[in-house]
């Protein structure tokens, strides 16, 4: 019988390097499941979840490609936490069934390390956390995760902490750790080892 693969939960604030911790790990040869690319697929034009939306939301919250309109949806739920919970309640389902279908695969294909990039691992409670074997926690200090979201996006420093005020903090992510990035201060190659010294240590 076939050793069961490591199951790594990986997650961060906005602006922590998530992304590109995850890129690395599967430089390394993990298989990166990434829970936030499957959510935008499904509502992309023609994606799973667009019909449910249409029907709950109305045709003002789709764009004319039919897609999702991100911008609208998102001062929609910002402003309601009853619509938060409803497009949760559309999107969390198809994801899991996505995130199953793909899990199975990488295990058909003989993947040692499963890693699930997940934004809001720590928010979602324990039904994350019974998933996988290990947190991982991308960190950075506060002031560090503006100024990198400011230089990707054009948003305004009170958007992203409006953002960042509706995920967990920083010392919520950090007590549910197994093990942390510190992604502050270092460049790609050092990164990059911290990166591998942490999948020696759960003998990846």
């Amino acid at each position: 019988m076939k050793p069961q693969p490591v199951r790594l939960g990986l997650t961060g604030g906005i602006g922590c390097g998530k992304s590109t911790v995850a890129a690395l790990l599967a430089q390394a040869g993990a298989a990166v499941m990434d829970a936030d690319a499957i959510s935008r697929s499904l509502t992309q034009s023609g994606g799973l979840a667009i019909p449910a939306i249409l029907a709950e939301f109305g045709e003002t919250l789709i764009t004319p490609e039919g897609a999702m309109d991100r911008d609208a949806m998102r001062a929609l739920v910002f402003s309601n936490p009853q619509h938060k919970r409803q497009l949760e309640a559309i999107i969390h389902p198809l994801v899991a069934q996505t995130l199953k279908a793909q899990t199975q695969s990488a295990i058909d294909a003989g993947q040692t390390c499963l890693v699930f990039d997940v934004p809001l691992l720590v928010e979602s409670g324990e039904r994350w956390r019974r998933q996988v074997d290990w947190v991982c926690v991308v960190d950075c200090q506060t002031e560090t995760q503006i100024q990198r979201v400011m230089a990707r996006n054009p948003l305004a420093r009170p958007e992203i902490e409006r953002i960042m005020a509706q995920q967990a903090s920083r010392a919520q992510r950090l007590a549910c750790a197994d093990a942390v990035i510190y992604n502050d201060g270092i460049d790609l190659v050092q990164l990059q080892t911290v990166v591998h010294e942490m999948m020696a240590r759960f003998g990846l």
